[in-house]
């Protein structure tokens, strides 16, 4: 008699493969400690910078399946708890992200957590300290939050209004893990690996990033991000000429500004004759 496979819950939810993350201070053993201690994460710092390759790669460390929510205005509460659904004839209950990963011991993290309307960010407090609790209001249940189960949440304060912010109600249930673009070192490292790039190559493209961002708040909102450093550096392993790969990856990415853009032109140029 063959032996029937059981499939975990959430399988598709588990990452395949290790994630490459380069740790910059004390975030790894922060983050491990607050999951051993049911403590919610609050990770702020620029776009681009790593922070939701450091949620993947401890979603692997810690062998928990991972359930990313891309925050937006529209995102009502429903969206995250779950809704009644027709199927046929009938109304079955399906379970939004944020339920699935209560009952199953998953890391439920809510990138741009910001985005999403005031009333859908209040449904998280429960979760969040000693309770952890979620209630879903449209079946008259409460759901206890499985040990393994995990809330993470980011932001980043630099695009933030007094009207896009968090409330101290909410932000001062979190550990908070600050974090910005790595230094030179540790990024031409991130770049090279990532990019599959010589490590020359990417203390070009590092180089650039570094001269972009001191433009930040003299004409460009944000610095560029490690990603698009990446970005770059991967069009070059294909074949792309450096220039071309850094104007269409940074440059056009980053500014439909005319002045500011040819600006951004002129200091690839420097690296990239």
């Amino acid at each position: 008699m063959e032996e029937t496979r059981v499939t975990p819950p959430l399988a598709s939810f588990y990452l395949k493969e290790k994630p490459y993350y380069h740790p910059i201070g004390e975030e790894v053993p922060v983050f491990q400690t607050a999951f051993e201690l049911k403590r919610p994460v609050l990770l702020k710092g620029p776009t681009g910078c790593g922070k939701s390759r450091f949620v993947a790669a401890m979603a692997f460390a810690l062998n928990r399946p991972l359930i990313t929510v891309a925050c937006h205005e529209d995102l009502t509460a429903s969206d995250l708890v779950g809704r009644y659904l027709l199927q046929g004839n009938e109304t079955v209950w399906s379970d939004g992200p944020l339920s699935l990963a209560v009952k199953h011991g998953a890391i439920c993290y809510l990138d741009e957590v910001v985005e999403a309307r005031k009333d859908t960010t209040v449904v998280i407090h429960p979760l969040t300290d000693d309770r952890r609790i979620l209630p879903v209001e449209k079946k008259g249940e409460v759901l206890s939050a499985a040990d393994d189960f995990m809330l993470v949440v980011s932001y980043n304060p630099g695009y933030q209004s007094v009207l896009k912010d968090l409330k101290q109600s909410t932000r001062q249930r979190f550990i908070a893990l600050e974090f910005d673009y790595p230094p030179l070192a540790i990024e031409t490292e991130i770049v090279a690996s990532e990019a599959q790039i010589p490590t020359e190559m990417a203390k070009r493209l590092v180089a650039i990033g570094e001269k972009v961002r001191h433009l930040k708040n003299h004409g460009l909102e944000e610095g560029v991000s490690t990603r698009l450093l990446i970005y770059a550096g991967q069009l070059i392993k294909k074949g792309i000429k450096p220039q071309i790969a850094c104007t269409v990856a940074i440059a056009d990415t980053m500014t439909d500004d005319a002045e500011m853009h040819q600006s951004l032109i002129e200091i690839i140029k420097l690296f990239f004759p």
